[in-house]
């Protein structure tokens, strides 16, 4: 059974999942299901084994380029593990790394966790109570260990605002990283992926009375439009959290560190602003 030829390992709210969306509607690639399998990072994944894990690549045609995607694996230092099992058992592999504004990335991570019910507080604690919020946007700490293990040539940073913004020209440019032959396109059919734009709160049975089927129809049939409107605007977040300029400040002085120390990676020297420069 294969192994994967190359993974997507972050970061995490970057567009990884819209990416691995969009090669596996490549026929050059075949790209693992789940996405994230998460084997190399999380413990009772890894105790799967191997060949549950090769399995997730044992129905790709001949000569596809075999990839998966988990953003676990640039999770530190929630999963210490990852760089050291993965170089156990694809040495070889090429690594593919998204990366967005540093405090947009931390403001998207806070509204996901918000939404399934981990974090419940204002933004401002929730940055001192949940250190990963900021952690897992330290692109240049998240990086070393793989950086020291398999090279820079080996890992292809991906802006994901140049990605919102020149798809089909950073689809070409992954691709032919990866070695992939013929043309690949864009597919602009394929809606971005894992994103949620209503931003409500999942509470215990949300799957059995939301998600059902049979359930919806006997809410909307039985309960009045302004009652569930009410419920529904009390699970929602309506607007997108701020930080405050005291915090803001602070983080921006971490984020510009960092990524001032991404400088060898990229070929030369990035700042938040040019995040936004590629925006506009």
């Amino acid at each position: 059974m294969s192994l994967p030829d190359f993974v997507i390992i972050g970061a995490m709210k970057c567009g990884t999942s819209t990416l691995h969306a969009q090669l596996s509607r490549q026929p050059q690639f075949f790209m693992s299901e789940p996405k994230e399998p998460n084997f190399f990072s999380d413990d009772a994944v890894y105790a799967k084994g191997e060949a549950w894990y090769r399995g997730l690549f044992a129905n790709a045609p001949q000569g596809a380029i075999k990839g998966e995607s988990s953003t676990h694996y640039t999770k530190l230092p929630t999963y210490p593990h990852t760089v050291e099992r993965l170089a156990a058992l694809i040495p070889d592999a090429n690594f593919i790394y998204v990366m967005r504004d540093p405090v947009d990335r931390l403001i998207s991570h806070y509204i996901h966790e918000w939404t399934q019910g981990v974090i419940t507080c204002p933004i401002d604690e929730a940055i001192e109570k949940h250190p990963e919020l900021v952690d897992y946007s330290r692109y240049a700490y998240q990086l070393e260990p793989w950086v020291r293990r398999f090279g820079e040539t080996r890992i292809l940073p991906v802006v994901f605002e140049k990605m919102t913004k020149e798809p089909d020209a950073e689809l070409k440019r992954v691709a032919a990283f990866l070695g992939a032959e013929g043309d690949v396109a864009w597919k602009d059919d394929l809606e971005a992926q894992n994103v949620s734009a209503e931003r409500i709160r999942k509470f215990p049975g949300y799957s059995l009375i939301v998600d059902n089927p049979v359930a919806t129809f006997l809410r909307r049939t039985l309960v009045p439009q302004r009652l569930r409107d009410r419920v529904k605007s009390n699970l929602q977040m309506r607007e997108r959290p701020t930080l405050s300029e005291g915090r803001h400040a602070v983080l921006n002085e971490i984020f510009e560190r960092d990524l001032a120390a991404l400088e060898p990676l990229i070929g030369g020297r990035m700042t938040r602003a040019d995040f936004a420069q590629v925006r506009r």
